[in-house]
């Protein structure tokens, strides 16, 4: 009687084989998450250092803004451009005479950027947190497929008492292991999950808290150069 994982597995039932695959199917699209995960915030974290670095060198909003374009995977320059596309759109209504320049009007653009900026942290909170809840939906979704082959593997083991009037070792083994197994398999696929959407969703929470972060010094210094103006 061999009973090694791979002969259980080529004997076992259409279900038991169906659970595996199941199972098998949550592994592999979680742990390429994963790695994806680790190259993008990788990418992430060294673009935004760069863009940072970038920013307060710049001399200019238009030298920082072409510094931007540079990092598109820095979410702290996907938030500064949005904020300058919005800068420039109330420049260009004031250029063409649509409104005169008063404090209420200041007032207004500062509004205006402030939600054009909070709207671009928002998208990049979504991409930064995008795949990440597939994980969290393995983490706590494969255990009970397991747990379901194993239900499914201890009741093949009482048909098989049932059609051979016999509780032999030999009888109850296949079944017992096939069950065993796939409460394993559940629990390998389930813990990894577990582990690593804690910890993307750490790094997201500290991605999210360097972007409000930056959106408050890039606010402040609008805000500061509107009252040299007025």
């Amino acid at each position: 009687m061999d009973l090694s994982i791979f002969e259980i597995m080529k004997h076992a039932g259409m279900m038991g084989k169906l659970i595996m695959l199941i199972l098998l199917v949550f592994s592999v699209l979680s742990w390429s998450i994963v790695i994806m995960k680790f190259i993008v915030f990788r990418k992430i974290r060294i673009t935004s250092l760069d863009f940072l670095d970038a920013f307060w060198e710049s001399k200019t909003l238009n030298e920082a803004y072409e510094a931007a374009r540079e990092y598109p995977m820095s979410p702290e320059a996907t938030v500064f451009v949005a904020g300058y596309n919005e800068l420039r759109k109330i420049s260009a209504s004031r250029s063409s005479g649509q409104a005169p320049t008063t404090l209420e009007t200041q007032l207004a653009t500062m509004d205006n950027l402030k939600r054009a900026v909070r709207k671009a942290q928002f998208l990049e909170s979504d991409r930064l947190a995008r795949s990440i809840s597939v994980l969290a939906t393995t983490g706590s979704t494969t255990p009970f497929i397991g747990l379901f082959g194993t239900v499914w593997g201890i009741m093949a083991s009482f048909q098989s008492i049932g059609e051979r009037g016999s509780a032999s070792l030999a009888v109850v083994a296949p079944g017992i292991s096939e069950a065993l197994i796939a409460t394993a398999a559940g629990l390998a696929v389930a813990i990894p999950a577990v582990i690593f959407f804690n910890y993307f969703s750490d790094k997201v929470a500290v991605f999210e808290s360097n972007v409000e972060s930056f959106s408050t010094d890039f606010i402040n210094l609008i805000e500061r150069d509107i009252l040299t103006r007025t």
